[in-house]
């Protein structure tokens, strides 16, 4: 994967950074956790700091272009983001005795 940062924007009224980016990938389109880990290792932050905001691909081409916020604080992260954008890609809890 070889992720290219479009624009990087500081938005202090909600203490958090908004990236757009494009991400070239071969095989396979890669899931958001995946993304979200090659973000966080480019741009040198934690995982629970960072949502996903939208995706977009196109039919044929292994390249998407995304925009992800990256909070300063996960109080403020949970404050602006409204639940389920937080809680998608993340992996599932595993309920116990399900067999």
């Amino acid at each position: 994967m070889d992720v290219k940062i479009e624009s990087d924007k500081r938005n202090e009224l909600l203490s958090r950074r908004e990236v757009e980016f494009t991400l070239k990938y071969e095989g396979a389109t890669p899931s958001r956790m995946q993304i979200t880990g090659k973000l966080c290792a480019l741009l040198n932050v934690k995982e629970p700091l960072v949502v996903l905001d939208s995706l977009h691909s196109s039919f044929g081409r292994t390249q998407l272009e995304g925009s992800a916020r990256i909070y300063d604080t996960e109080e403020g992260k949970n404050k602006t983001e409204r639940q389920y954008l937080s809680a998608r890609g993340m992996p599932k809890p595993k309920e116990e005795g399900a067999a």
